[in-house]
């Protein structure tokens, strides 16, 4: 039978690459490390681990096991903060994914809401895309996920269940005032995110009939906009990551009726646990 002392060790093992690594990071002495991993063996009937060299590394099924241990294992921690919060909301800990806009403008003034209202919990951020936001969250690593999506990004996956926040309006960023998209079909343009520079080509094919020709990516918006205010391109830009920072030197102007779309998201049946749910309505009373 399996149990979680011998998951968490594989999982570390996973992450380190080595027994060596994942002793030290456990707190254990290697021979426990490599009796935990044959007694995981023995458990399953599967090698899970094969030599190279002086190294190791996991076979297949070590890969396929260490993926659902990581799962069970952030489930597992999350069951732990949900019960405590239960209790109250006295204890416990939510853990939140945002990218860098919403973080450095949203986020601050839920976090310190929260804090004030419940001091008992143990707020966690992380800086991810929309992407991996939602794959940890599936994964049970995170409780909730503040996302972005636009009318033309592809359905959440199944179980992900989303709470409307705010609109972002989207703007072209360029060196000339009340530019138009239209006006760049030989421009060169600076790309963002899989997510956003998807939507930068659609947009560019629905308002100006064309294809734009990406010379630049970048995920940090300042540097977008230091690309933009040197002459080396234009792009498009959310509203808070021009409230995040604004560069000198380029020009904003708000493509209306294209706003991309923040959501609160949480994975699993209803109701979000009370830890979940009490980040999430602060976060909408403090909008």
């Amino acid at each position: 039978m399996l149990n979680l002392n011998q998951l968490r060790v594989l999982a570390a093992v996973a992450r380190h690459g080595s027994v060596t690594g994942a002793a030290r990071e456990l707190h254990y002495s290697q021979p426990s490390v490599s009796h935990h991993l044959a007694r995981l063996e023995e458990a399953t009937g599967a090698t899970l681990l094969q030599r190279v060299g002086r190294g190791i590394r996991l076979t297949p099924e070590g890969e396929l096991l260490a993926g659902r241990a990581r799962e069970i294992l952030g489930r597992v921690e999350g069951a732990t903060a949900e019960l405590a919060a239960q209790v109250g909301l006295r204890a416990g800990r939510v853990r939140l994914a945002a990218n860098q806009s919403v973080l450095s403008t949203i986020v601050p003034a839920a976090a310190a809401a929260l804090a004030d209202a419940h001091p008992g919990l143990e707020l966690s951020l992380v800086d991810e895309h929309p992407g991996e936001a939602l794959r940890k969250l599936q994964a049970g690593q995170i409780d909730v996920a503040l996302i972005f999506r636009y009318d033309d990004t592809p359905a959440e996956p199944e179980g992900v269940r989303l709470v409307h926040l705010l609109d972002d309006p989207l703007y072209l960023i360029s060196r000339k005032r009340r530019d138009t998209i239209a006006g760049h079909r030989d421009s060169a343009w600076v790309g963002g995110c899989e997510r956003c520079t998807a939507e930068l080509v659609a947009l560019c094919e629905r308002l100006g009939g064309f294809t734009p020709r990406i010379a630049h990516h970048s995920d940090d918006s300042v540097v977008m906009q230091t690309f933009v205010a040197a002459g080396m391109g234009v792009t498009t830009l959310p509203g808070l990551a021009l409230e995040a920072h604004r560069v000198p030197g380029i020009e904003s102007t708000e493509l209306r009726e294209h706003p991309r779309r923040i959501y609160a998201a949480t994975y699993g049946d209803p109701p979000d646990p009370p830890a979940s749910a009490a980040l999430i309505e602060t976060i909408k009373s403090s909008l």
